[in-house]
């Protein structure tokens, strides 16, 4: 893999399923950043690091599943945070496996602390790697792994 032709590396951040009530839904659990707090930081963030970003939230399967696969006309890698699809979206670990861009997961909360069922991803395999439990400082963890993977060659 090769850093873009303009020579930023571009990442594509996608939220899933409710991530867009951050700051209201279950604070105790993903903090109090509300959605454009987080949005606003990944931004800030990316600048800091000279990665163009995109991001994107969808509460729909086949919506995340397309912005995948138009993420290989645009992007170098993939932050994504698939939310409850994490434990059963077969469709978006082959969508992640048939770009062949390294992805990284992401989950605000520590997932392997939580209820049995939340302990398990079936998109975790099509990633390069998971990052899970540091808020939503998380999501800056993972575009600092898209940057060294794809600086790195690593798919």
């Amino acid at each position: 893999m090769q850093i873009s032709p303009s020579g930023s590396i571009k990442v594509t951040v996608i939220h899933g399923p409710n991530l867009n009530l951050l700051g209201l839904r279950e604070p105790d659990i993903y903090g109090t950043d509300t959605f454009d707090d987080t949005n606003r930081k990944i931004r800030e963030h990316a600048k800091r690091l000279g990665i163009d970003v995109e991001i994107s939230q969808s509460n729909h399967e086949g919506e995340i599943i397309d912005t995948i696969q138009n993420a290989v006309n645009w992007a170098d890698a993939i932050v994504i945070n698939p939310g409850a699809y994490t434990h059963y979206s077969y469709a978006i670990a082959d969508a992640i496996r048939g770009v062949r861009l390294p992805a990284i997961e992401v989950h605000i909360s520590n997932i392997h602390s939580r209820e049995e069922f939340r302990r398990h991803s079936v998109v975790a395999p099509a990633c390069v790697g998971q990052i899970a439990g540091f808020g939503t400082a998380s999501y800056l963890l993972g575009i600092d792994a898209a940057r060294a993977v794809v600086e790195q060659g690593r798919r």
